[in-house]
């Protein structure tokens, strides 16, 4: 996987250590084929998806922050407003999710953080309550997912100890989700229903329904 990556002029030493705050991974490389173009590019209110998951992470108290991006990165990095975030390019972005979660957890090696909160650019829903709620307690061996009406979802937090084994099976678009499974017993599911929403929008009917302008 060939990856690059570049820090906004505005960002914080990513390199800190003992912060006790999680790092934000904003997971928005998708093509978002099905809505006539990347998902990072599409806008809800002025504002562009990727802007808006970076600032909700933000908001809740992530620091630093890491924005993977993929299709159409020069033009998602020269449209979007990401102050203080660390942008990565996936050009293995066609391959899934899998990939994007691998360059993202790679970038947050180089921080002093304990643990990653992870959520994906395509679910608007997601709010800084619900990322609050999860990222609460950043530490290495955190293994914590947002629920909504008992199922696993984002957001997700993972510790440290953990980005070596999640990058290992994360394939395609299963994400971490097979690490999860594999280790079932460890998740402490955080419920989120009465604070988020776990709608994704990847059909037009579905960005219709959130008020989101197509991409471009």
């Amino acid at each position: 996987m060939t990856v690059a990556s570049e820090r906004s002029s505005e960002a914080s030493d990513v390199g800190s250590v003992g912060s006790g705050r999680p790092a934000g991974l904003v997971l928005a490389a998708g093509g978002g084929r099905r809505l006539g173009g990347p998902k990072a590019l599409l806008r809800r209110g002025g504002t562009l998806l990727v802007e808006h998951a970076a600032q909700t992470v933000r908001a809740a108290g992530c620091d630093p922050v890491v924005v993977v991006l993929g299709a159409a990165a020069e033009q998602v990095r020269a449209a979007a407003d990401l102050p203080g975030c660390t942008v990565v390019v996936n050009h293995a972005w066609a391959t899934g999710v899998g990939s994007s979660l691998r360059a993202g957890l790679t970038a947050a090696e180089q921080t002093g953080a304990e643990a990653v909160l992870v959520v994906p650019v395509d679910m608007p829903g997601i709010t800084v309550e619900a990322v609050s709620r999860v990222a609460a307690l950043p530490h290495r061996d955190a293994l914590v997912c947002g629920t909504f009406a008992g199922r696993r979802s984002y957001p997700m937090l993972l510790g440290r100890a953990h980005w070596a084994g999640i990058a290992t099976l994360a394939a395609a678009d299963v994400g971490a989700r097979p690490y999860l499974l594999a280790r079932a017993a460890q998740v402490t599911d955080i419920a989120c229903d009465q604070v988020a929403t776990p709608d994704d929008v990847d059909t037009p009917d579905a960005a219709a329904r959130w008020g989101i302008e197509p991409a471009g």
